[in-house]
């Protein structure tokens, strides 16, 4: 192990983006090093359970109102403009206190502009895909061909030659780390055989170790079907709720766990729900997931890698284009049955689960991938890997 470090983490200010490292954050603490981590206010309350320390920066995303452009250009312009208020930001923080190591979210461009400026390593966490070899040239066409898309590009290359960045061109900055951490199970990642192995490193979702709150399989039941629609905009919960009581109320020997989101208040239903149904508020869903027998979601990307790392096959519900795509990839693997929201009825629902359960090669599929998943190694083969970056660096 080497000797303690100061590590900076420089974050994107969305819980989505927080989450999925902050059990990274929490290990490298734990091995005790100091760890700064730079991100919006709103987010100090996570950071503080870690251990680290709150470097607190001033977002110039629409965060309070959550009015995210469509556009792909218009709201590509908003990172852009975010990384270009955090420079100074971390310049003020770090250049006195500078890190030995810096670790950056994958929408942090301010994060590598630092470290570059400053000289130092840098290790980019992602919680999503990672680029492939040939992708940033066709998202780069691809931009080009919009409609502000070369103003855009012009922008973030002055920007990178402004500041002092060792990296100008725009693809490679962003598409290209030197390092990288990918915190999803390699079987997500699109062309993953097309992935730089020397740059990048699956280490799958990045969980600790007793996960919450202890939830234990009932006595009597089972088996346990886990109903997790949180995190979505969907119009119509409700609905989907009714359709779930209707279709897995007299499943013998089955127990519900249906959980619940502030958006989505199942009050209504309560006269209604039956007594092999459990409401629960909205917590992380492993602590269920490492006893249930299958999960109904809407296939986020944090679910989806929370199904897989607990071996659990899925009825996907997906609620959008980029849900759908983990959905697919879902089915592609194996692991699960598709109802679409517009098709969604209880018919539909209690069709998918017996399939589910009653074909064995799911169940094989299931095991196979829990077995790929957890090998890749998760928080501690990360914070491993950050402080073998750490000795290399000194050595260098």
């Amino acid at each position: 192990m080497p000797r303690p470090a100061h590590i900076a983490m420089i974050g994107t200010p969305l819980v989505s983006h927080v989450l999925p490292s902050l059990e990274i954050i929490r290990e490298l603490v734990a091995r005790g090093h100091r760890v700064t981590y730079a991100n919006a206010r709103h987010t100090g309350e996570l950071i503080a359970q870690t251990g680290a320390e709150l470097v607190p920066l001033t977002s110039t995303l629409p965060l309070a109102h959550q009015d995210w452009p469509q556009d792909p250009i218009a709201a590509a312009s908003l990172f852009l403009g975010e990384a270009m208020a955090a420079l100074p930001q971390l310049h003020a923080a770090y250049d006195d206190d500078p890190a030995e190591l810096y670790l950056y979210d994958i929408g942090a461009y301010a994060g590598r502009a630092l470290a570059e400026t400053q000289g130092r390593a840098a290790v980019q966490l992602s919680p999503t895909h990672v680029a492939w070899e040939g992708a940033q040239e066709e998202i780069g066409a691809a931009f080009a061909g919009l409609p502000g898309g070369p103003a855009y590009r012009a922008r973030f290359a002055a920007w990178l030659e402004r500041c002092g960045a060792r990296t100008t061109n725009v693809e490679e900055f962003t598409g290209r780390p030197e390092r990288v951490l990918a915190m999803i199970p390699r079987v997500l990642q699109p062309h993953a055989d097309r992935v730089d192995t020397e740059a990048v490193t699956f280490v799958g979702p990045c969980f600790g170790t007793g996960e919450e709150d202890g939830w234990m399989r009932p006595a009597g039941a089972q088996k346990v079907l886990l109903v997790s629609l949180v995190g979505s905009g969907h119009p119509r919960p409700q609905e989907i709720y009714q359709q779930c009581v209707a279709a897995f109320a007299d499943l013998p020997g089955w127990h519900v766990v249906l959980q619940t989101g502030s958006d989505s208040d199942p009050s209504e239903l309560t006269e209604r729900i039956p007594p092999n149904f459990e409401v629960r508020p909205w917590t992380s869903p492993l602590t269920i997931l490492e006893h249930a027998d299958a999960c109904v979601t809407y296939t986020g990307m944090a679910t989806t890698s929370e199904c897989l790392y607990a071996g659990v096959p899925v009825i996907a519900v997906p609620d959008g284009a980029e849900q759908c795509r983990y959905a697919e990839r879902l089915v592609e693997l194996g692991v699960a049955r598709q109802v679409n929201t517009a098709d969604l009825t209880a018919a539909a629902l209690r069709t998918a689960l017996m399939e589910l359960i009653g074909d064995p090669r799911i169940a094989a599929r299931s095991s196979w991938l829990w077995a790929e998943v957890r090998a890749e190694g998760g928080t501690r083969r990360a914070a491993d890997l950050i402080e073998k970056q750490l000795t290399e660096e000194r050595v260098g």
